[in-house]
Protein backbone atom coordinates (compact mmCIF):
# COMPACT_ATOMS: atom_id res chain seq x y z
CA UNK A 1 0.00 0.00 0.00
CA UNK A 2 1.65 2.98 -1.20
CA UNK A 3 1.51 6.16 1.51
CA UNK A 4 -0.19 8.97 0.44
CA UNK A 5 0.43 11.37 3.75
CA UNK A 6 2.01 14.31 1.67
CA UNK A 7 -0.89 14.43 -1.26
CA UNK A 8 -3.47 14.28 1.95
CA UNK A 9 -1.67 17.35 3.70
CA UNK A 10 -0.83 19.47 0.58
CA UNK A 11 -4.24 18.84 -0.93
CA UNK A 12 -6.06 20.08 2.49
CA UNK A 13 -3.63 23.28 2.44
CA UNK A 14 -4.49 23.82 -1.15
CA UNK A 15 -8.23 23.02 -0.40
CA UNK A 16 -8.39 25.00 2.84
CA UNK A 17 -10.26 22.14 4.89
CA UNK A 18 -8.96 19.49 7.34
CA UNK A 19 -7.25 16.54 6.45
CA UNK A 20 -10.49 14.33 7.45
CA UNK A 21 -12.64 16.20 4.85
CA UNK A 22 -9.68 15.44 1.53
CA UNK A 23 -11.42 12.61 -0.43
CA UNK A 24 -8.68 10.67 -2.50
CA UNK A 25 -10.04 8.22 -4.94
CA UNK A 26 -8.88 4.97 -4.49
CA UNK A 27 -8.66 3.96 -7.71
CA UNK A 28 -5.88 6.48 -8.74
CA UNK A 29 -3.70 5.88 -5.97
CA UNK A 30 -0.57 5.49 -8.44
CA UNK A 31 -1.84 8.89 -10.21
CA UNK A 32 -1.86 10.40 -6.92
CA UNK A 33 0.93 8.85 -5.26
CA UNK A 34 3.22 10.69 -8.24
CA UNK A 35 2.12 14.14 -7.31
CA UNK A 36 4.65 15.82 -5.03
CA UNK A 37 4.06 18.91 -5.66
CA UNK A 38 1.20 21.59 -5.69
CA UNK A 39 0.73 22.05 -8.93
CA UNK A 40 0.40 18.41 -9.34
CA UNK A 41 -2.44 17.92 -6.73
CA UNK A 42 -4.00 21.63 -8.13
CA UNK A 43 -4.62 19.43 -11.45
CA UNK A 44 -5.61 16.42 -9.71
CA UNK A 45 -8.66 18.35 -7.95
CA UNK A 46 -9.70 19.66 -11.63
CA UNK A 47 -9.75 16.25 -12.59
CA UNK A 48 -11.74 15.19 -9.59
CA UNK A 49 -9.14 12.28 -8.20
CA UNK A 50 -9.34 14.98 -5.10
CA UNK A 51 -12.17 16.17 -3.59
CA UNK A 52 -13.25 18.07 -0.57
CA UNK A 53 -16.07 16.60 1.34
CA UNK A 54 -18.91 18.82 2.49
CA UNK A 55 -19.33 19.49 6.54
CA UNK A 56 -20.72 16.62 8.29
CA UNK A 57 -24.46 18.33 9.48
CA UNK A 58 -25.87 17.51 12.71
CA UNK A 59 -29.68 16.31 12.07
CA UNK A 60 -32.45 17.75 13.44
CA UNK A 61 -34.25 14.99 13.08
CA UNK A 62 -34.36 13.83 15.99
CA UNK A 63 -34.69 17.16 18.26
CA UNK A 64 -38.03 17.73 15.66
CA UNK A 65 -39.72 14.56 16.95
CA UNK A 66 -38.57 15.26 20.69
CA UNK A 67 -40.31 18.83 20.47
CA UNK A 68 -43.43 17.49 18.51
CA UNK A 69 -43.94 14.98 21.98
CA UNK A 70 -43.23 17.76 24.17
CA UNK A 71 -46.20 19.58 22.76
CA UNK A 72 -48.17 16.92 23.10
CA UNK A 73 -46.89 16.95 26.76
CA UNK A 74 -44.28 13.97 26.80
CA UNK A 75 -40.79 14.37 28.56
CA UNK A 76 -42.21 17.68 30.62
CA UNK A 77 -43.03 15.98 33.88
CA UNK A 78 -42.26 16.73 37.49
CA UNK A 79 -38.95 14.77 37.08
CA UNK A 80 -37.87 17.31 33.94
CA UNK A 81 -38.14 20.57 35.63
CA UNK A 82 -35.83 23.02 36.74
CA UNK A 83 -36.82 26.17 38.37
CA UNK A 84 -39.89 27.16 39.50
CA UNK A 85 -42.25 27.81 37.69
CA UNK A 86 -42.27 31.63 37.85
CA UNK A 87 -38.04 30.93 36.41
CA UNK A 88 -39.77 28.35 33.94
CA UNK A 89 -42.12 31.05 32.27
CA UNK A 90 -42.71 34.38 34.23
CA UNK A 91 -46.31 35.81 34.91
CA UNK A 92 -45.06 38.94 33.81
CA UNK A 93 -44.17 37.90 30.23
CA UNK A 94 -47.33 36.12 29.95
CA UNK A 95 -49.19 39.33 30.99
CA UNK A 96 -47.13 41.20 28.15
CA UNK A 97 -47.55 38.66 25.67
CA UNK A 98 -51.33 39.04 25.95
CA UNK A 99 -51.66 42.89 26.55
CA UNK A 100 -49.85 43.01 23.65
CA UNK A 101 -52.53 40.82 21.84
CA UNK A 102 -55.14 42.77 23.37
CA UNK A 103 -53.81 46.18 22.29
CA UNK A 104 -53.11 45.05 18.91
CA UNK A 105 -56.63 43.92 18.13
CA UNK A 106 -58.17 46.81 19.23
CA UNK A 107 -55.86 48.78 17.28
CA UNK A 108 -56.78 47.01 14.19
CA UNK A 109 -60.50 47.66 14.88
CA UNK A 110 -59.91 51.23 15.98
CA UNK A 111 -58.01 51.89 12.29
CA UNK A 112 -60.78 49.57 10.16
CA UNK A 113 -63.31 51.70 12.03
CA UNK A 114 -65.43 48.90 13.69
CA UNK A 115 -65.06 50.60 17.31
CA UNK A 116 -65.07 54.25 18.06
CA UNK A 117 -62.38 56.23 19.64
CA UNK A 118 -64.93 55.79 23.33
CA UNK A 119 -65.41 52.01 22.92
CA UNK A 120 -61.24 51.64 22.52
CA UNK A 121 -60.50 53.59 25.84
CA UNK A 122 -63.24 51.74 27.48
CA UNK A 123 -62.24 48.43 26.06
CA UNK A 124 -58.53 49.47 26.43
CA UNK A 125 -58.93 50.25 30.11
CA UNK A 126 -60.77 47.00 30.89
CA UNK A 127 -57.76 45.33 29.05
CA UNK A 128 -55.51 47.03 31.56
CA UNK A 129 -57.51 45.74 34.18
CA UNK A 130 -57.16 42.12 33.90
CA UNK A 131 -61.34 42.14 32.92
CA UNK A 132 -60.54 39.84 29.26
CA UNK A 133 -58.63 36.21 29.24
CA UNK A 134 -58.07 36.45 25.65
CA UNK A 135 -58.68 38.00 22.61
CA UNK A 136 -61.41 35.59 21.99
CA UNK A 137 -63.24 36.69 24.80
CA UNK A 138 -62.32 40.58 24.20
CA UNK A 139 -64.01 40.51 20.58
CA UNK A 140 -67.11 38.43 22.30
CA UNK A 141 -67.11 41.44 24.11
CA UNK A 142 -67.21 44.27 21.67
CA UNK A 143 -69.57 41.95 19.70
CA UNK A 144 -71.99 42.44 22.74
CA UNK A 145 -71.63 46.35 23.36
CA UNK A 146 -71.76 46.80 19.08
CA UNK A 147 -75.43 45.02 19.13
CA UNK A 148 -76.05 46.98 22.77
CA UNK A 149 -75.51 50.24 21.29
CA UNK A 150 -77.34 49.47 17.83
CA UNK A 151 -80.53 48.40 20.11
CA UNK A 152 -80.47 51.18 21.87
CA UNK A 153 -79.86 53.90 19.23
CA UNK A 154 -82.90 51.96 17.77
CA UNK A 155 -84.93 51.88 20.53
CA UNK A 156 -83.86 55.88 20.85
CA UNK A 157 -85.03 56.37 17.26
CA UNK A 158 -89.09 54.61 17.53
CA UNK A 159 -88.98 56.96 20.64
CA UNK A 160 -88.02 60.11 18.70
CA UNK A 161 -90.24 58.97 15.88
CA UNK A 162 -93.11 58.49 18.20
CA UNK A 163 -92.98 61.52 20.27
CA UNK A 164 -92.82 63.19 16.99
CA UNK A 165 -96.13 61.61 15.71
CA UNK A 166 -97.16 62.65 19.11
CA UNK A 167 -96.51 66.03 18.69
CA UNK A 168 -97.88 66.51 15.32
CA UNK A 169 -101.28 64.89 16.60
CA UNK A 170 -100.80 67.19 19.47
CA UNK A 171 -100.62 70.50 16.99
CA UNK A 172 -103.51 69.33 14.64
CA UNK A 173 -106.17 69.05 17.58
CA UNK A 174 -104.59 72.01 19.20
CA UNK A 175 -105.21 73.68 15.25
CA UNK A 176 -108.82 72.25 14.94
CA UNK A 177 -109.52 73.44 18.16
CA UNK A 178 -108.28 77.52 17.75
CA UNK A 179 -110.69 77.18 14.24
CA UNK A 180 -113.59 75.97 15.95
CA UNK A 181 -113.16 78.68 18.47
CA UNK A 182 -112.74 81.54 15.77
CA UNK A 183 -115.97 80.00 14.39
CA UNK A 184 -117.83 80.28 17.55
CA UNK A 185 -116.50 83.87 18.10
CA UNK A 186 -117.75 84.52 14.36
CA UNK A 187 -121.16 82.99 14.85
CA UNK A 188 -121.68 85.02 18.24
CA UNK A 189 -120.45 88.61 16.38
CA UNK A 190 -122.35 88.21 13.40
CA UNK A 191 -125.53 87.28 16.03
CA UNK A 192 -125.14 90.42 17.70
CA UNK A 193 -124.56 92.09 14.68
CA UNK A 194 -128.26 90.87 13.26
CA UNK A 195 -130.46 90.69 16.42
CA UNK A 196 -132.30 94.19 15.78
CA UNK A 197 -131.81 97.35 17.97
CA UNK A 198 -135.08 98.64 20.50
Amino acid sequence: MVSLKLQARLAASILKCGRKRVWLDPNETSDISMANSRANIRKLVKDGFIIRKPVAMRSRARWRAMQEAKIKGRHVGPGRRHGTKEARMPSKVLWLKRQRVLRRLLKKYREAKKIDQHLYHELFLKCKGNVFKNKRLLMEHIHKAKASKLREKMVADQLSLKKQKTDEKRERVRAKETKKKEREKERVRLAHATKPAK
